[in-house]
């Protein structure tokens, strides 16, 4: 018995197949091999066409089903995971209109400025949790002023997971997780906000009917099942945005439970069991996976923008031709903690809701041509996404997240020793790290939505611990020196 999940990533499109009782992963696929592109037809834009992805995912099903050596009819049920926040919308004939807004385009920022002013800051972070920013509603709010015929046909908005499934089943539905990521749900009221619907002069209709997170969200149609050599009817039985899935996949349920990724973009995620939020919005609050009403799981989401797309850029552009990431971390490795007094903001991908939505530029502060080559850039560079870390991590503490143990996945920035080193030693906190991924999790989670796992202690009961990172003491005083050289050359250049 198996169970398929897929990842609907801005870089790539995972699938892998699990099997049930091991709970191994039996065979896995992505595409496409190089990273996808995202088009960016003005400074701060960033779109994808959502066609692409539902052709890469068919692309990694049929390839994870054939790693698997299995009979595609043997998998019971699906899972998706999807980047958070993108916008797409179709017609009555469920036809794209437009390019997906994902989400790292900073365009709708002056719209989520003015209803976060208009609707009143104490009412929008007491219902919502979050201002509106430059999430999905904002970004329709862009559309409605820019593109007002397309506008006017949209039949549904819905986000890149409720996408991907309505190509599988026919069915357009989302979550109470995925409008609370959109900055649609009104938490104090437990319904679609008025506030924001009322505020933008959107038309409730525009809204998908609403599952669970982990329940039947559609069947795989006929047509589909016999493209991807799959049984038709197959149920979807879980979707959750990445930050939260990833946290599932590493059984990250419970207050005080800490999950972070170190990919195109970084997060931090913690879960709080109480209703609380941050004054200046600078981290963001959702509906976990396993939210309810009763028991408020609520996901506190610090996100940086500028992670491994910095770590991607330095190899690019700096490392010596032909280098890869484990040379380019050897490379790292060999300058001393604080690069020498060299620091990088890696802030180059669009607005950062940690500086309260600003726009910066990634930009090196202490250069000294006499010092400093390739190496020092390398470890600058890994030093100041682990210290963007570290600064959200100390306004989640405000708001009574203490967080002793990170637990990650064993992949991407978490495969470099230097990035390891330098987290644990900047926050003293443990890191663990395991063989997961966020298919994995998504698959895993359609186990516990279709009843085939009695609850998500058995479901992960396999989860395999890979290596645990603890804090050198020797070393922490030079961390925490260069975080306060760093930090200080942030609030200096972010004009706080």
């Amino acid at each position: 018995m198996y169970l398929l999940g897929c990842d609907i990533g801005s870089s790539s499109v995972k699938a892998s197949v699990v099997e049930v009782e091991s709970g191994k992963t039996v065979g896995s696929d992505f595409f496409p091999k190089e990273e996808a592109p995202i088009l960016a037809v003005k400074p701060g834009w960033a779109e994808q066409d959502p066609e692409s992805w539902w052709g890469y995912l068919k692309d990694a099903i049929k390839g994870a089903i054939a790693a698997a050596r299995i009979d595609g009819k043997e998998i019971r049920a699906i899972g998706i995971s999807y980047q958070m926040h993108g916008l797409v919308v179709v017609d009555s004939d469920k036809k794209v209109l437009r390019p997906s807004i994902i989400w790292c385009d900073s365009r709708a920022v002056p719209y989520g400025n003015r209803a976060f002013a208009t609707i009143g800051e104490e009412q929008c972070l007491s219902h919502l949790l979050n201002s509106p920013g430059n999430f999905t509603a904002s970004k329709l709010a862009w559309i409605k002023e820019y593109e007002p015929r397309l506008f006017e046909r949209i039949h549904k908005i819905m986000l890149p997971g409720d996408y991907v499934a309505m190509r599988m089943t026919g069915d357009i539905v989302t979550t109470v997780s995925g409008l609370s990521e959109g900055i649609f749900w009104d938490f104090k009221n437990q319904c679609v906000s008025k506030d924001v619907m009322n505020y933008f002069g959107f038309d409730n209709d525009l809204i998908a009917n609403i599952r669970p997170t982990f329940a039947n969200q559609g069947e795989l149609t006929e047509s589909v099942a016999s493209e991807l050599g799959m049984k038709k009817g197959t149920p979807i039985t879980y979707r959750a945005g990445d930050q939260p899935n990833n946290a599932l996949s590493l059984n990250v349920l419970n207050p005080g439970e800490i999950a972070a990724t170190g990919g195109t973009s970084g997060v931090v995620y913690g879960v709080n069991g109480a209703i609380n939020y941050d004054p200046l919005s600078r981290v963001n609050t959702f509906a976990h996976v396993n939210y309810t009403p009763e028991e408020p799981r609520l996901g506190v989401l610090l996100c940086i923008n500028g992670v491994g797309i910095l770590n991607s850029w330095i190899k690019r552009n700096v490392a010596p031709a032909g280098m890869d990431y484990e040379a380019l971390n050897d490379l790292a490795a060999t300058v001393p903690v604080g690069s020498e007094g060299l620091s990088i903001l890696p802030f180059g991908n669009g607005a950062e809701r940690m500086l309260q939505n600003r726009s910066s530029s990634c930009s090196v502060h202490g250069l000294n041509f006499n010092i400093h080559g390739k190496a020092h850039l390398a470890r600058a560079a890994q030093e100041g996404i682990v210290f963007s870390f570290k600064y959200g991590m100390d306004i989640m503490n405000e708001m009574g997240i203490n967080i002793d143990v990170i637990r990650a996945g064993h992949a991407n920035m978490f495969l470099s020793p230097v990035f390891r080193e330098a987290l644990a030693g900047v926050t003293g906190a443990v890191i663990e790290l395991y063989d997961t991924n966020g298919a994995v999790g998504a698959a895993k989670g359609a186990g516990i939505g279709a009843g085939i796992y009695k609850s998500p202690a058995e479901a992960f009961a396999s989860l395999q611990k890979i290596n645990r990172i603890e804090p050198d003491g020797l070393k922490a005083d030079s961390f925490c020196s260069a975080y306060e050289i760093w930090r200080e050359r942030l609030i200096k250049n972010s004009r706080f």
